[in-house]
């Protein structure tokens, strides 16, 4: 609505249609129940292809059509609604879960409305599933004492992520993905290496803050993600990154595929499938394929060995590996273009110009202080893995601590969070 006050028309036309398509699939039984499924889907899936997706099968087909001497589409004027994604994936998992019986469909429109417009994890998640979030909504929730200094500590150690570490980072990147052509291979290969830190901290800071400010409300939100640099290959990676999302194609795509209870090809497949529409999932544009294409070769490569029980015996090593496959892949992914992206990658891997050269965009002591500040990213997350367990004093010492640094520390840019254009 803070874009186009009438968008919000779209989230009440599909809360309309879901409630009654879920009521509706409890009611009836055989093909009708999968029909109703079928218009809940089709209404989701079709609205989000309209914003997010429209321009770019048009940008294509009129390549085509070009090269072949046949009409124009003219492009839409769309500005894509914020968290449009995310809002359609926790509606299509509602309506599943009611025809797969896991669960019944919720009478209360106010109360199902609310489980689509809970206001923290709306436009960035973490993506719920409606047996985690209805029952919660459902019954009434006390005021808690120790819920709401966890949240608040939540919601700072978010906050601290974003404005202190993401956003010192994001100096550096932005002016080095900017003009890839003017820097050396180190300051890209710097480059990549702080994005991989800055798109962490900008996500699961988001995520933090929304864990945060549900817990003040009594509401407990799934974990997003689970320090997931410390994986030991991309599987593992996966299994603690986004794992809102990971889960969600798992239940609703990769296991419907057939998951891996056919032949190897078949479950190779099926990851080819899940990884390209992820990274369709994430943007229009190619360079998203390709990110998704290479993690799922990536993913079939680990099989693979597994298969041969071919294994490195060093932690240490596969811990290296793994980092930096992810962090490369993440080039294609921050690139402006596909092309940047591959001419980035060419760069790096030729190590042409290994000299640092971006001191007009921050100096080497800038980039020491970058690096200590993962560091210290590193040290905080373990600390404070067991929250829970914290003296509600200590918790404060710790949220005082971390608002200091956030005041004298923090870069208050106004930028946006990353994943807001998903």
């Amino acid at each position: 609505m803070y874009f186009k006050p009438t968008y919000i028309l779209i989230i009440f036309f599909t809360i309309i249609v879901d409630y009654s398509t879920a009521i509706l699939i409890s009611l009836t039984t055989g093909i009708k129940r999968k029909i109703f499924l079928i218009i809940s889907l089709v209404t989701n899936i079709g609205i989000l292809t309209y914003f997010k997706y429209f321009n770019f099968l048009t940008e294509s087909f009129n390549s085509l059509s070009r090269h072949l001497g046949g009409p124009q589409i003219p492009l839409l004027d769309l500005v894509l609604p914020i968290g449009l994604s995310f809002h359609t994936f926790q509606a299509m998992s509602y309506t599943i879960e009611v025809y797969r019986n896991n669960q019944k469909p919720e009478l209360h429109f106010g109360r199902y409305s609310l489980y689509v417009l809970f206001y923290p994890q709306m436009v960035a998640g973490p993506i719920e599933r409606p047996q985690q979030l209805l029952p919660q909504l459902n019954n009434e929730q006390r005021f808690n004492k120790d819920l709401l200094i966890q949240g608040v500590m939540m919601m700072i150690l978010g906050l601290f992520k974003k404005v202190v570490i993401a956003d010192r980072l994001g100096i550096f990147v932005d002016g080095v993905f900017a003009n890839p052509n003017h820097h050396s291979a180190l300051d890209l290969l710097l480059g990549t290496y702080f994005f991989s830190f800055q798109i962490y901290c900008d996500f699961s800071g988001y995520t933090d803050m929304a864990i945060g400010a549900g817990l003040m409300l009594g509401i407990r939100l799934m974990q997003n993600f689970n320090m997931p640099y410390l994986s030991l290959n991309i599987a593992e990676f996966w299994k603690r990154w986004h794992i809102s999302l990971s889960t969600w194609f798992r239940d609703y795509l990769y296991i419907p595929l057939g998951g891996n209870r056919g032949t190897y090809l078949r479950t190779s497949l099926n990851i080819v499938v899940v990884f390209l529409v992820s990274g369709l999932w994430h943007g229009a544009n190619c360079k998203y394929l390709i990110w998704g294409m290479i993690h799922s070769v990536l993913l079939i490569a680990h099989q693979l060995f597994n298969r041969f029980k071919l294994k490195i015996s060093s932690k240490w090593l596969r811990w290296a590996i793994t980092f930096n496959l992810i962090s490369l892949t993440w080039i294609f992914f921050r690139a402006d273009t596909l092309k940047d992206g591959w001419a980035i990658l060419h760069r790096i891997i030729t190590v042409n110009n290994f000299n640092y050269t971006a001191e007009n965009i921050i100096p080497l002591k800038g980039i020491v202080y970058c690096c200590a500040i993962i560091g210290g990213l590193t040290a905080l997350e373990w600390s404070l893995r067991n929250l829970s367990g914290f003296s509600n004093f200590k918790k404060m010492i710790i949220g005082v601590a971390l608002c200091i640094g956030c005041y004298f520390l923090g870069v208050f840019s106004e930028a946006q969070f990353i994943y807001f254009q998903f």
